[in-house]
């Protein structure tokens, strides 16, 4: 003890040498002193460039900090404003850090706005500053005192020579690269205390995860010499304990920085940093941490979840009957996947609706809502009747089984402890081991119970109820077949009406062969243009004398191949007829030159009304429009006798009626066009902002590719606006992820034109549709069929994760 007594004094009469600044070092820094993040000078070195202080980069942009410089990557030890935006540079608005002559240190934004780095100084009135080579940054008076110090203002670490003192704290990075407040610090207590809490916690007992010593007016204190982690008394400067005794006493021989720092995962780690042959540091290498066990850091994963360790790092994990809040950020916690039924009277659970599920060698340490002893069955039985019971844990050892109301937290596997947990989950949620523990087990569902009948009474009466609904539904079926028959005669009647106005004998009903005369003289050799798209252009014509309008698709960039086996897929297109598809009339095949005849769409496409009209539709409206373009890739995926993967679904693509109904139209038409007259992407079919990922993976294309298509149209008709818009804020740029962040935090009136008038509950519905279309793994997008059930409310939508990618 009286060794490192001595060391601490040693290591202090060397701090006051140093602190005085000589003009001569290249650590003084002066009055009118600058720096600038892409200019010469960008920091401040100490005076044997072991520490920096200056602009540093984070993200996109710069944060202002200290850094300790190493032979592989610096090392942040300090940030000013860590909690501000990075700062970006632009050509107008220069950022700049200057010490000005009026003695305040001061950072002026891309904006121009002006903030200070440091507080006021109390001592007199700045004359310097230094970058010391302990890492310290100080401010000078006059009198060369120091009267500011980046010591007395710690972060997330301290360094070699450097206290914590009462009242203190060093709190975690947000990330390794991000040094922003992060979840978890570490309290030098005002009552003696040396604890570790997760942020947001009472740091109350059962917060803290490392509470080693309890004294009275105690400080942290790392040594310089040997890296020997302290607590020293404030008032005699006695060392009180030692927290860490693997100290290295090899100084001499090799120079060594030391320094401690509260890591992004909660785990407090004292690292060295020795001096290499070639005068710089070496990476880091850590001599004490606490915990040992990252998993025992209470906080590192979130509500619902436990942690386990993989390839000795912290993982969560979901618990049985939830799922992940956020896919991308574990940590975040999971949320129940089903909804909870009402309680019975008395506080008894509806059994019929619950199921148990049981893991082995889980612990966790919030106090129980209820703790009796029982047998391992009475436990589990206990927790599925009890209303207010969301899992049970019970010790093996002592027959103890301890009750908890949801959520879950401090959950954490541990082998070494014997116990069983009993989770309560939903019998009508689909829900496999495979997000606990990679196993494809389903979690079990009790059968339904068998009834059996004995009474000949009540045979009797059921084979009468039977026979009669049996009679009864066949004498409906004849009555609707007839009315079905007479309906379809009355059709049949008014299309051969229709299509003698246009010249189309009966046996040609669905398609007409027209010359490529009769469509020059019919659109007035093309001279309105309605559009182009990736086939070509479409021109508006007019048949039978003016009284039939057309729109004519003149074909480019086609598959070489001959006219028969063109007419061939055009037959096969156009007997695919629906109500939300564009009908092909018929066509052209002259040579080289290919006409196709659509009906006339009045109302233009899906993307003026978005992208261009004045006004815009109504919620119910696009409710509607939603639901018209759903129903016809639906018949377009399964209904029609030869499946169609449309391949380009886009809102240029989705034309409106004289009534305001959608109609997809191109369809059947992508594999006429030629592999490398695409857009974008040799061997891809579609268009930049709609393509599904599997595009770019070389993998084979199925109906999913149009799902994921639809979910960005549904995401575009929701928001009124396009997946992809470089005039509105950065977090705004690209749709489909802005829609997920407002989803999350329950801000998606942020979505919808303003002063639109929306049913909440339809809004949130269209948004998660939406998203579950658009995730990365094809397996994951619904059908069109699920897509239509959903839209309708009739089947309910569960809570979509957050997609991974998204296409460009």
């Amino acid at each position: 003890m009286a060794s490192i007594g001595i060391a601490i004094l040693l290591f202090s009469l060397y701090s006051l040498c140093e602190g005085a600044p000589h003009k001569n070092s290249s650590s003084y820094i002066g009055l009118g002193s600058s720096l600038s993040p892409e200019t010469h000078p960008s920091s401040w070195p100490s005076a044997s460039g072991l520490f920096e202080f200056g602009f540093y980069q984070q993200g996109s942009g710069f944060a202002v900090g200290i850094w300790l410089v190493g032979e592989d990557r610096n090392t942040t030890v300090w940030t000013a404003n860590r909690d501000d935006p990075p700062l970006v540079p632009s050509p107008d608005n220069t950022v700049q850090l200057q010490l000005r002559n009026d003695g305040k240190l001061v950072l002026t934004s891309e904006q121009g706005h002006e903030k200070h780095i440091i507080a006021s100084a109390t001592n007199g009135s700045v004359s310097s500053a230094s970058m010391l080579d302990s890492g310290n940054f100080v401010l000078y008076n006059e009198k060369h005192e120091v009267i500011w110090e980046s010591f007395n203002h710690p972060t997330d670490t301290i360094l070699g020579g450097q206290t914590l003192p009462v009242g203190g704290q060093l709190i975690s990075s947000l990330s390794d690269d991000d040094h922003s407040t992060g979840r978890f610090h570490l309290n030098m207590q005002a009552d003696g205390n040396l604890a570790m809490y997760s942020a947001k916690t009472e740091n109350s007992d059962i917060d803290a995860y490392w509470n080693p010593y309890t004294a009275q007016n105690m400080k942290l204190y790392l040594n310089a010499t040997n890296g020997v982690l302290t607590l020293i008394n404030t008032t005699s400067l006695e060392v009180y304990d030692v927290i860490n005794g693997d100290g290295d006493d090899d100084l001499a021989n090799n120079p060594t920085v030391y320094r401690v720092t509260v890591g992004v995962n909660g785990v407090l780690r004292v690292y060295s940093h020795k001096m290499g042959a070639n005068g710089t540091l070496q990476a880091p290498i850590i001599m004490w941490s606490k915990p040992e066990d990252p998993c025992d850091v209470r906080g590192v994963c979130g509500l619902n979840s436990y942690c386990t360790l993989s390839d000795n790092q912290p993982d969560c994990l979901c618990l049985p009957g939830s799922d992940y809040a956020d896919l991308n950020r574990r940590t975040m916690g999971c949320l129940r996947n089903y909804s909870q039924p009402q309680c019975a009277a008395g506080g008894k659970e509806n059994t019929s609706f619950y199921d148990i599920f049981t893991m082995e060698n889980l612990a966790w340490v919030d106090t129980p809502d209820f703790q009796a002893k029982m047998t391992m069955e009475q436990c589990n039985r206990s927790c599925l009747e009890d209303c207010n019971c969301g899992a049970a844990l019970f010790h093996k050892e002592g027959n103890n089984c301890m009750k908890q109301k949801p959520p879950l937290r401090y959950v954490r596997r541990d082998l070494t402890t014997s116990t069983t947990a009993f989770f309560k989950v939903s019998k009508l949620t689909t829900i496999t081991e495979s997000k606990n523990n990679g196993s494809n087990k389903p979690f079990p569902v009790n059968p339904p119970p068998t009834v059996v009948i004995r009474s000949k009474k009540v045979i009797v009466q059921i084979l009468v109820l039977t026979l009669g609904l049996i009679i009864f539904s066949c004498v409906a079926l004849a009555i609707s077949g007839f009315y079905i028959f007479k309906m379809r005669v009355l059709r049949y009647k008014r299309l051969t009406e229709v299509n003698g106005d246009l010249g189309l004998a009966d046996e040609e009903l669905t398609m007409r062969v027209f010359s490529y005369n009769e469509m020059k003289r019919a659109t007035n050799g093309f001279k309105q243009e309605l559009g182009k798209g990736s086939f070509g252009a479409v021109y508006k014509g007019a048949l039978n004398k003016g009284k039939k309008l057309i729109a004519v698709k003149r074909l480019e960039k086609l598959v070489e191949e001959g006219e028969r086996e063109f007419r061939a897929e055009m037959q096969s297109i156009g007997r695919t007829h629906h109500k939300n598809l564009v009908r092909l009339l018929g066509y052209s095949a002259e040579g080289s030159k290919r006409l196709l005849v659509y009906e006339y769409m009045s109302n233009g496409s899906l993307a003026d009304l978005l992208f261009k009209a004045e006004w815009h539709p109504t919620w119910d409206e696009k409710v509607g429009i939603a639901v018209d373009v759903a129903r016809g890739l639906l018949y377009l995926h399964e209904e029609c006798k030869s499946h169609i993967i449309h391949c380009d679904i886009k809102p240029q693509n989705i034309l409106m009626d004289e009534f305001w109904n959608a109609k997809i139209s191109d369809f059947g038409l992508a594999k006429l066009l030629m592999p490398d007259q695409t857009r974008t992407f040799t061997g891809i079919r579609g268009t930049r902002g709609y393509l599904a990922p599997e595009w770019h993976k070389n993998t084979p294309i199925s109906v999913k590719a149009d799902v994921y298509s639809f979910g960005i149209v549904l995401l575009e008709l929701v928001c009124c606006r396009r997946n992809l818009d470089v005039t509105v804020r950065d977090e705004e740029i690209i749709l489909s992820s802005w829609v997920y962040k407002c989803f999350v935090s329950r801000e998606l009136h942020k979505l919808t034109v303003g002063g639109e008038e929306v049913n909440k509950k339809s809004l949130e519905n269209m948004v998660k549709v939406g998203l579950w279309c658009i995730q990365d793994e094809p397996a994951l997008r619904p059908s069109m069929k699920s897509v239509v059930l959903m839209l309708q409310g009739i089947t309910d939508i569960s809570i979509p994760p957050c997609p991974t990618t998204t296409s460009m």
